[in-house]
């Protein structure tokens, strides 16, 4: 374990919590919305503003990396160990709109406190758990008399993560060389709840597209013609029928290919979660769970992977009635991807499931827009054992395992540097990240601080990985 005093580093995240919070302050007043082309210099400056501010926390390189569209911002500090591991944290500066009319109760760029919060946008989405990182190396550095991270310590903070980082994958690509390392850490995450502190240990990737049908020229009477001629919207709604079996598994050949299958211990961690299916109904709008057989509602939404219609269309939408075959009709799908499935063999298996399904006099293409891959790190890696054992230092008690559903730029990280994501993250659900009144807890916020600080001694030494065994 590490020697780092856990009283040293928190009496120095107590000497400088107020000077921390009015930094961020200054931070989450600049509003950095990607999404909004008229605000494209405000999320310059904010990437401008936090090289500054890595700077001055003694980051002896910080820059500004410009892309086809909004900059990101990168930092390194070398360690004077030669054999110590090298960590990128990922983040990102941008944020999603926002305005008083939207339901705030206040303006949504102007910070404030209530309660032990911080309301602003970016609070917690991601300004503040990218910035606990300055304060985080600071009390490590002033808790362990050293004068350089125990780890080399590189940030890499992305300017369009909430615009669907168009151009971040050719970012890492052309800087691989300089974002070398052997771990990455994810601090845009959070946590299971306030009193049930957790690390995530992998996303779903995800992949999807748009299939286009047609059939006749034209459209055509119904009277005189239907039951007669292929209609493109019956198909449309006959592959959307076909993407499931009866026991709600994807129905498309070779979909499940490669697929790892959760543990026996997985499944265990999964089931120590206090999970409270009608509050998470709630939070779903919905009335009722539905999925996969055999798989618990947690196992569906982290570790199973899934097809989803998106959108169906086609013919007339008017009111009243229209006795036509539609000339066209559409079909929008989305996959979640889980580790081991490959994302361009998934997009292969449905352009062949869509062919083999359509009738002679239907035409069709299909559009895919890209693919975000999987990540999961296993639970005994030993870099993760170090996030654990950090965080259970700084919360005192028990850490708990999830995955996230959804998808994210981390997968890229993994596949173009070769090496483990890992997820530090100290948001917590009520946070409300992309809604008005988002918010972090301080006193969560805090010990995302103390987790930083006791992390990288931990990492080094506790891991020390070879070439290729990262």
């Amino acid at each position: 374990m590490s020697t780092t005093p856990d009283s040293a580093v928190r009496a120095y995240i107590a000497d400088h919590r107020e000077t921390f919070l009015d930094d961020l302050a200054d931070w989450l007043r600049i509003p950095s919305v990607s999404a909004d082309p008229e605000r494209a210099g405000e999320v310059r400056r904010s990437a401008e503003w936090l090289a500054a501010k890595l700077t001055d926390t003694g980051f002896p390189t910080a820059e500004t990396w410009e892309t086809d569209g909004l900059p990101a911002v990168y930092a390194e500090w070398p360690s004077d160990d030669p054999a110590a591991p090298t960590v990128l944290v990922y983040g990102h500066h941008d944020v999603q709109p926002a305005a008083r009319e939207d339901g705030w109760h206040s303006d949504p760029f102007e910070p404030h406190t209530a309660d032990g919060r911080l309301y602003a946008r970016g609070a917690a989405d991601d300004k503040g758990q990218v910035l606990f990182h300055t304060l985080g190396v600071r009390a490590h550095l002033a808790a362990t008399g050293r004068t350089a991270p125990a780890v080399n310590l590189k940030l890499l903070i992305e300017g369009e993560e909430e615009s669907g980082s168009p151009n971040f994958p050719a970012l890492i690509a052309r800087h691989a060389d300089r974002l070398a390392c052997d771990a990455v850490i994810v601090s845009d995450t959070g946590m299971w709840a306030e009193d049930t502190p957790t690390v995530c240990t992998g996303m779903r990737g995800l992949t999807d597209c748009q299939i286009d049908l047609y059939g006749p020229d034209q459209d055509i009477h119904s009277g005189s013609f239907g039951g007669a001629v292929p209609n493109p919207a019956t198909e449309a709604a006959r592959l959307a029928a076909a993407l499931h079996d009866d026991d709600r598994r994807v129905a498309v050949p070779g979909f499940y290919d490669g697929v790892i299958e959760l543990t026996d211990r997985e499944r265990e961690l999964f089931a120590e979660l206090p999970f409270d299916e009608d509050r998470w109904l709630r939070t779903a709008h919905s009335h009722a769970a539905l999925g996969e057989s055999g798989a618990t509602t947690l196992e569906r939404i982290w570790a199973r992977p899934t097809a989803e219609v998106n959108g169906i269309a086609g013919g007339y939408q008017g009111p009243g009635g229209k006795t036509i075959v539609p000339s066209a009709a559409q079909l929008k799908l989305s996959f979640r991807l889980v580790a081991g499935q490959d994302a361009d063999a998934v997009q292969q298996s449905v352009r062949d499931w869509v062919a083999a399904r359509l009738p002679a006099g239907i035409r069709h293409e299909i559009t895919f827009w890209g693919a975000t891959r999987p990540c999961l790190t296993p639970l005994d890696h030993p870099a993760l054992q170090s996030v654990v054992r950090a965080m259970g230092r700084a919360f005192g008690q028990k850490i708990r395992f999830t995955r996230e559903g959804g998808s994210g730029p981390a997968a890229d990280l993994q596949d173009v540097l070769g090496v483990p994501v890992l997820f530090l993250g100290i948001s917590v659900p009520s946070d409300g990240w992309h809604a008005p009144n988002e918010k972090v807890e301080l006193d969560l916020l805090m010990k995302g601080v103390e987790t930083a600080a006791h992390l990288w001694s931990d990492l080094a030494e506790n891991w020390r990985p070879r070439p290729g065994t990262s």
